[in-house]
């Protein structure tokens, strides 16, 4: 994968993964809500693959946005020069940091049906929203090695799926696809899946699990 990953959010999980895409030899595209100037020290340590940019920049850059921002900004995500753009969904919601969202609250849609819902001309992936961030860079593994972690994903897109997988492969990691944007309830805040690393055999290649929940 020749690609670049851009981020929309720049935090604690959206750095970190920045530093595997890097790692991984990709080049990346970090943005925030602060501007390209407060991100200088993270482009510095990143070195000459990483750039800063504003959201909407970074969204018409990446051949892949991850999105890492606190759910209740959702709508500020730019989604024009994200049409036709496979988006990464790191969101989770909490109600005590993002206010009540009466439609999740009511159990009417995921989280990720309603980032779906905003960006409506993108192709939404759930992914690497169910790590604790300070696992985030410690567990991630080679191809072949036994004690590599994976994570579930979900979204409604077969081929933007794949191409995520092969992303996480990259990173370090394989995935578990959980199923559609609606089945992500699956891994969110509160279940069984949350926070829970998964390990196995593994074969060549990125390995791709079917949940039995």
């Amino acid at each position: 994968m020749s690609k670049t990953l851009a981020f929309i959010g720049s935090g604690n999980v959206g750095g970190t993964l920045a530093r595997l895409a890097v790692a991984a030899g990709l080049d990346v595209v970090l943005s925030n809500s602060r501007g390209p100037e407060s991100l200088a020290g993270l482009v510095a340590e990143l070195g000459p693959r990483a750039r800063a940019a504003t959201p909407a920049e970074a969204a018409e850059a990446g051949d892949l946005v991850v999105v890492s921002i606190p759910l209740s900004a959702y709508e500020k995500i730019p989604a024009q020069p994200l049409a036709g753009k496979i988006v990464i969904d790191t969101l989770n919601y909490y109600p005590e940091r993002d206010g009540r969202i009466a439609e999740l609250d009511a159990n009417e849609l995921t989280s990720s049906e309603l980032v779906q819902r905003h960006l409506a001309d993108s192709r939404v992936v759930k992914a690497a929203s169910n790590i604790v961030v300070s696992q985030l860079l410690s567990l991630a593994r080679p191809a072949g090695a036994p004690d590599r972690s994976a994570m579930p994903i979900a979204g409604d897109d077969a081929a933007a799926k794949a191409e995520v997988v092969e992303l996480l492969d990259l990173l370090g990691y394989d995935a578990v696809d959980i199923g559609t944007l609606a089945d992500s309830w699956r891994s969110e805040p509160g279940t069984p899946l949350y926070c829970k690393p998964y390990y196995g055999e593994v074969p060549e290649g990125p390995r791709v699990f079917r949940a039995g929940i």
